[in-house]
C-alpha cells in the first residue's frame, strides 16, 4: 500500500479542500508501521484521506484502523489519477515509486468506481469521520485464513481444525475491534455469511444501518468526465423520513455548442402515476421547469431542461442550488420536496466542458428560442 499527498483542483475534496492523502493498493504486511511514519510526517496539515484498495492483511488494517481512531482525519473512498505518472499505468512500477518517493503530486481524484473491500473497510470504519460517496464501493466477504505447516501434505483433519480457530480468532478480534469503534455487530455476521471467494457490495441501507456513513443525504461534486461525450455529472442518494429505503439522483451537464447545453435529471420513476413537476431556482429565486413530460425507460425518469450558457452560469453560480420536485397528492394538492445541492467542483468541471464544445452557433433566433424554454410555468 502506498500513501502519498495529492493536490488537485480547488474544492475537488470538499469545500476550500484541495489537498489529500491517497492510500492505495494491498494492505501488505508492513502497511502500518509505514502509515504511522507517513501521518508523523504530514502532522499538523489536517487532510482527508481517501482509501483505494482491494484488502490483504486484516490485522493491518485494524492496526491502522485503531491509529486513525486517536485522530480527527475524515476517511472516505476514492481514487486519484496522478498526473506526473503520465502515461503510465497508475498501478506500474514506475507510478508506484513516484507515489512511495514521498514528494507532495498533483493529480484528479475521483469517487466514481472507487473500491474499498475486503480488510480495507476495517481501515475506513476506524476513522473519527467516515464518509462513502453515493458512486463508491464498500465490499465485504469473510477472510481466508493463511496456515503454515512444516510439512509438504499436512493432515486434512488438522488443517481443518487451523482453519476453523483462526476464524474464530479473526471473528474475535473483529468484534471487539467492531464494539470499540460503536459499528453494528450486524456487519460481522454478514461478513461471515460471504464466502471468501466472493464479494458482497454494500447497499446505501446496510452502511447507514451498520454506522459505517450514517448521512441520510449525500452527493458528489460537479464532476467532468470524458468518455464516448463529455459531460458534467453529480450523483446524490436520499432518503426521506420514514422510507426504508433510499433513491439515487442524477444530474449530467451536456454539450452541444458553446453556447447550447442540456441539463439532464434522472430518477427512479414513481410508483404512482399521478402528475409532478422538477424544477431548479434561478439566481433570484425563480423556479425554471423542465421539459414536461420526462422521457421513461427501465424504471428511470429523464427530465431536461435546455440552456444557453449564461442561463446555465446563472444557474449554478451560487455555492448551493434549490432543486424541487413537486407531486400532486391525492385531494389536489403539490407537495414539494427541496433538496439543496452542493456546487463544489463545478466551476473546474464546467471549464474542461468548454474546453471540448464545439464553436458556437451565431444564432440569435436560436439564442432566443432555448432562453424561452427556461422560462417559469
Amino acid at each position: 500500500m502506498t500513501f502519498s499527498v495529492v493536490k488537485g483542483a480547488p474544492d475537488s475534496c470538499g469545500h476550500g479542500c484541495d489537498s489529500w492523502i491517497e492510500a492505495e493498493g494491498q494492505i501488505d504486511s508492513s502497511a502500518a508501521a509505514r502509515f504511522k511514519t507517513f501521518l508523523d510526517r504530514v502532522q499538523g496539515r489536517n487532510l482527508p484521506i481517501y482509501l483505494a484498495s482491494p484488502g490483504g492483511n486484516l490485522n493491518q488494517a485494524i492496526v491502522i484502523g485503531t491509529m486513525l481512531h486517536a485522530k480527527l482525519i475524515i476517511v472516505r473512498v476514492g481514487r486519484s489519477l496522478v498526473r506526473e505518472c503520465g502515461f503510465e499505468a497508475q498501478d506500474s512500477d514506475v507510478c508506484v515509486k513516484l507515489k512511495q518517493s514521498g514528494r507532495e503530486l498533483h493529480g484528479d481524484l475521483f469517487t466514481r468506481g472507487a473500491v474499498c473491500a475486503s480488510a480495507c473497510p476495517y481501515v475506513f470504519a476506524g476513522a473519527a469521520v467516515h464518509e462513502v460517496a453515493p458512486d463508491a464501493v464498500l465490499g465485504i466477504h469473510s477472510p481466508k485464513i493463511v496456515l503454515n505447516f512444516r510439512v509438504d501434505q499436512p493432515d486434512p483433519i488438522a488443517v481443518a481444525e487451523a482453519d476453523e480457530r483462526g476464524h474464530a480468532r479473526a471473528d474475535r478480534m473483529v468484534a471487539a475491534y467492531l464494539a470499540n469503534l460503536g459499528i453494528d455487530a450486524a456487519l460481522l455476521g454478514l461478513t461471515k455469511a460471504v464466502r471468501n471467494e466472493d464479494l458482497h457490495v454494500l447497499t446505501r441501507e446496510e452502511i447507514v444501518r451498520f454506522g459505517l456513513d450514517r448521512r441520510e443525504f449525500v452527493e458528489t461534486p460537479w464532476t467532468f468526465e470524458s468518455n464516448a461525450r463529455s459531460i458534467v455529472h453529480k450523483i446524490a442518494v436520499v432518503r426521506k423520513p420514514g422510507e426504508p429505503s433510499f433513491r439515487t439522483l442524477q444530474w449530467r451537464v451536456v454539450c452541444f455548442d458553446a453556447n447550447g447545453f442540456v441539463l439532464n435529471f434522472l430518477r427512479p420513476a414513481p410508483a404512482s402515476s399521478g402528475s409532478s413537476w422538477v424544477s431548479i431556482a434561478t439566481g433570484d429565486g425563480t423556479p425554471v421547469y423542465f421539459t414536461d413530460p420526462p422521457a421513461k425507460a427501465s424504471g428511470l425518469e429523464s427530465w431536461s431542461l435546455r440552456l444557453p450558457l449564461p442561463g446555465l452560469r446563472s444557474l449554478l453560480k451560487r455555492p448551493q442550488v434549490e432543486f424541487t420536485e413537486t407531486s400532486l397528492t391525492t385531494d389536489g394538492g403539490r407537495l414539494p420536496q427541496t433538496i439543496k445541492l452542493s456546487n463544489d467542483g463545478w466551476a473546474g468541471a464546467l471549464e474542461s466542458l468548454l474546453a471540448g464544445c464545439p464553436a458556437a452557433q451565431n444564432s440569435a433566433a436560436a439564442q432566443t428560442s432555448r432562453s424561452g424554454e427556461t422560462a417559469a410555468k
